[in-house]
């Protein structure tokens, strides 16, 4: 099993977002914008529903690597660093999801 992690793809997107959009798709989706990011993303999500509900697993593994690649694009954009995304999945998940949700 490789060390690479959800860390290790939030470095490489930052990586690649400050290279030459015309060398670099995560370049070029940050010079478009969170608008368009975003779009992508949800996009990759409607994709990765499909292959899940089509149970065809390869296809889910694919979709979902592109939705968490293009969720950290949007969380670059954003300025959100990956650290606070987990802070609030520790938090949340500190008590059951129906205690968390009753809190909300």
């Amino acid at each position: 099993m490789s060390d690479f992690s959800l860390s290790s793809l939030e470095a490489i997107v930052a990586e690649r977002a400050a290279a030459s959009p015309e060398h670099s798709w995560t370049a070029k989706l940050v010079a478009h914008g969170q608008a368009k990011a975003a779009k992508k993303l949800g996009e990759e999500a409607v994709e990765t529903v499909i292959a899940a509900i089509s149970n065809d697993r390869a296809n889910l593994v694919a979709e979902s690597a592109d939705l968490l690649y293009h969720l950290m694009v949007v969380l670059k954009i954003a300025d959100v660093p990956l650290q606070d995304v987990m802070s609030e999945l520790e938090r949340r998940t500190s008590q059951s999801g129906l205690q968390e949700k009753a809190s909300r």
